[in-house]
């Protein structure tokens, strides 16, 4: 995962990644300021995902703004 994507780009991508992902909070967006395992782990823990499942979802994220 290429973490520098999320964490240079981290304030323009907030709001795509809470409408995304609504039940990340504003606290969450706070502490996570980019960093994309920061953010992995709060949407297992948010959404009950298993860690994979959460790291391939920040990845494709990811991925759809390079397309």
């Amino acid at each position: 995962m290429n973490k520098d994507t999320i964490a240079g780009n981290w304030k323009q991508l907030k709001g795509k990644i809470q409408a995304k992902w609504g039940d990340l909070t504003d606290d969450d967006f706070t502490v996570a300021e980019g960093n994309a395992e920061y953010l992995t782990g709060k949407l297992q823990e948010r959404y009950g995902w298993d860690r994979d499942r959460a790291a391939s979802e920040v990845r494709d994220f990811e991925r759809s703004l390079r397309d």
